[in-house]
């Protein structure tokens, strides 16, 4: 096997060097990017550390992708406007806006969350529940 591989190799280097110089820096590129990302996949974080808990300086598009829920409901569920009038805006941004409380905003981000895990039939990820407080 590997001398017949060395002879393909031969014939190829004799028929045409730079063509040969040039298949094996593409074979090199693509050995380097195909572990490249396996590497990427194997270490890439479960999907309940993707779904980092709504915070203020996130966007409505970044929360949709991060939890997975589509950015047009979230987007209805806190009034954010379509598409919004200077580019991505935070709920920050969002809140003084509407000129409501950023509290207001994330609440009504969570609860749009939860109502489509609730849809969909699927129970939020425990870390992200938030626990009730008693007084």
């Amino acid at each position: 096997m590997r001398s017949n591989l060395i002879s393909i190799f031969k014939r190829m280097w004799t028929a045409a060097p730079l063509a040969t110089i040039v298949f094996v820096i593409a074979l090199m590129a693509t050995v380097v990017f195909s572990v490249r990302a396996t590497v990427f996949w194997i270490k890439r974080p479960p999907a309940s550390e993707r779904a980092l808990p709504v915070a203020a300086w996130m966007t409505p598009r970044y929360i949709a992708r991060s939890w997975g829920v589509p950015p047009k409901v979230l987007a209805e569920a806190i009034k954010a406007p379509m598409p919004p009038p200077d580019g991505p805006m935070s709920l920050t941004e969002l809140a003084q806006m509407r000129g409501v409380p950023v509290e207001q905003v994330i609440a009504e981000a969570e609860a749009a969350i939860a109502a489509i895990f609730a849809e969909r039939g699927r129970p939020l990820p425990e870390q992200h529940v938030k626990p009730e407080v008693s007084e």
